[in-house]
């Protein structure tokens, strides 16, 4: 997916976390066209089931299937294979963590159509988490690592903190694509997020597509909070 030729408003993911298909359904609908991409994480997939997928991609929409798949190979080879199997999903998460053997087993499966994103460190994590988890490199130093690791395997794209995207961009060229949650647009609660920057911050460093849930899914209004994040974008 090259996202170079994309309008702003088609590089926005709207997180879909919520903890039915009622009312993550609910928010398409308001949205309309809005938006043209979601994502659906473990908590709503969880609750819905490949359902809320048909559902969503029914509406019109791109999905970017949030599992973060990290697993022996066999395993993440087959979740992938069915996942590959659901119209309308896109991008698919695993951890890059999870090692070279399980990323060559899920790239080898991987139909052209769907996008394969590592997961680099969370961008709810920071340089105390990663030491907890016996991991001593700083978090910018621990991204690049899993970063080429993705890369040399044959990942399409990575899943980083928008703090570490320059640094990622730069060193893996401009082919990679880079998908950034930790959006926070100026006018907006950090919430548990702790590498985070505005949206213009985050397209600066690289990124090709950011991924905003509260902002959005707990507004007022939230066509209105879309139209104002768009808006920011081309800033």
């Amino acid at each position: 997916m090259n996202s170079a030729h994309l309008h702003p408003r088609d590089r926005l993911i709207v997180a879909l976390d919520f903890p039915s298909q009622p009312k993550a359904l609910a928010l398409v609908a308001a949205l309309g066209d809005s938006v043209s991409f979601y994502k659906i994480g473990l908590e709503l997939y969880t609750a819905a089931g490949p359902a809320i997928v048909q559902a969503v991609a029914a509406a019109g929409a791109q999905v970017f299937l949030d599992l973060k798949l990290h697993d022996i190979p066999t395993t993440v080879a087959k979740a992938v294979t069915a996942a590959a199997a659901q119209p309308g999903i896109k991008l698919l998460t695993l951890h890059l963590s999870g090692g070279r053997a399980m990323l060559d087993a899920a790239v080898k499966v991987k139909p052209p159509g769907l996008s394969l994103l590592g997961v680099t460190v969370l961008t709810s994590s920071n340089e105390e988490t990663l030491r907890e988890t016996g991991v001593a490199p700083a978090v910018q130093e621990q991204a690049l690592r899993l970063g080429q690791l993705g890369k040399d395997a044959g990942i399409d794209g990575l899943i980083t903190s928008p703090r570490e995207a320059a640094a990622l961009r730069e060193q893996l060229g401009k082919e990679i694509l880079l998908v950034t949650p930790g959006i926070r647009p100026a006018w907006a609660a950090a919430d548990d997020q702790k590498r985070f920057t505005t949206p213009a911050e985050a397209f600066a460093a690289g990124a090709d597509y950011l991924v905003i849930g509260r902002p959005i899914t707990a507004a007022a209004d939230p066509r209105a909070a879309v139209e104002r994040i768009v808006a920011e974008f081309g800033q």
